[in-house]
């Protein structure tokens, strides 16, 4: 088989020493092509080039969730096909690594690298589902392009504290669940809107859900980790079901004090409950609204800001390696 191996130098858990181990391990069982990544979407470009070839049968991410989503962006930019794209394989080397653990993968790049050989060897492997959120025809957003994401989006308050880490890391902070606990803290003070949301959600054939103050959409449970601690916003998400969405219509400091511990507690079976919750599980179609632009971000990489963002389940959308 002819691989690509797509190398995300920046990858926060692996050293130059390691990814070097892991590329030898894997060129030792396939024909491997590996390319370090020189700019923002240059991943996706790579994965686009793996799916127009005629040989490349795998793709492997070597990095965070951003590279993973940089990859499949280039990998289904013509559309999903799992039967003719190439199958992809993920290495972890981000700082929380959402869609590999969601896998099953280990945490650990060079046991991650074993699972995928031993996946590779026993012909292992699952078809799972993907989400797309694309700009809402007939709104300002409606030139915004369609965009794969493989475990999460957010709009409202979740992405608002995704942009104040995003803003420290780029001043040279490390990203740490400390650091991602305080920049919370700051967007909860700092939001206008945590009493009476923006947001609304609308679906075909229902009435609208009004006045929510964050939406998480999942591809996939648990929505995020904190350390080795799963964190679980929509229970019932699947790689085998399109979206589930957790909306929120109250953040005041005694509903977020209330919903903070129920996600820090929230099991495979339990998540957020309340007056103020709304969840709805396999959704295929849906679009949020927004009073006011309020920032987007998927895969934990922030968008900027949107007023209006349309979704799509896809079930069937790629071939992995696990």
């Amino acid at each position: 088989m002819r691989a690509l191996l797509v190398v995300n130098p920046a990858a926060t858990t692996t050293s130059a020493r390691t990814r070097d181990v892991l590329i030898h391990a894997l060129a030792s069982e396939m024909k491997l092509e590996a390319v370090t990544t020189e700019y923002r979407g240059h991943a996706r470009d790579l994965g686009r080039r793996a799916a127009d070839s005629d040989d490349i049968g795998m793709v492997v991410a070597l990095g965070g969730d951003g590279t993973v989503n940089e990859v499949v962006n280039g990998l289904l930019h013509a559309g999903p096909d799992p039967d003719a794209l190439p199958r992809l394989a993920v290495v972890p080397g981000g700082s929380t690594n959402v869609f590999a653990r969601a896998l099953g993968l280990p945490n650990d790049a060079v046991e991650a690298t074993g699972a995928i050989l031993d996946a590779l060897e026993t012909g292992s492997g699952r078809t799972v589902g993907l989400g797309i959120a694309a700009g809402t025809p007939g709104t300002p957003d409606e030139g915004v392009p369609p965009r794969w994401f493989t475990f999460c989006a957010g709009f409202g308050f979740d992405a608002g504290v995704v942009g104040r880490v995003e803003r420290q890391r780029e001043r040279g902070r490390i990203s740490t669940h400390s650091l991602y606990i305080r920049q919370a803290a700051r967007q909860f003070l700092a939001d206008p809107h945590r009493r009476s949301g923006a947001i609304t959600l609308e679906r075909p054939g229902a009435d609208p859900v009004r006045e929510l103050v964050l939406s998480i959409v999942c591809n996939t449970s648990p929505w995020t980790y904190l350390g080795d601690r799963p964190v679980y916003a929509t229970p019932a998400a699947s790689f085998d079901s399109a979206l589930d969405v957790l909306g929120l219509s109250r953040l005041s400091t005694p509903a977020l004090a209330r919903y903070a511990t129920q996600l820090l507690t929230s099991t495979p079976d339990r998540g957020p409950r309340g007056r103020h919750v709304t969840s709805f599980h396999d959704l295929t179609d849906f679009t949020l609204h927004s009073k006011v632009p309020l920032p987007f971000q998927m895969d934990g990489d922030h968008l900027g800001l949107r007023s209006s963002v349309t979704f799509t389940g896809v079930r069937r959308a790629l071939r992995v390696i696990v």
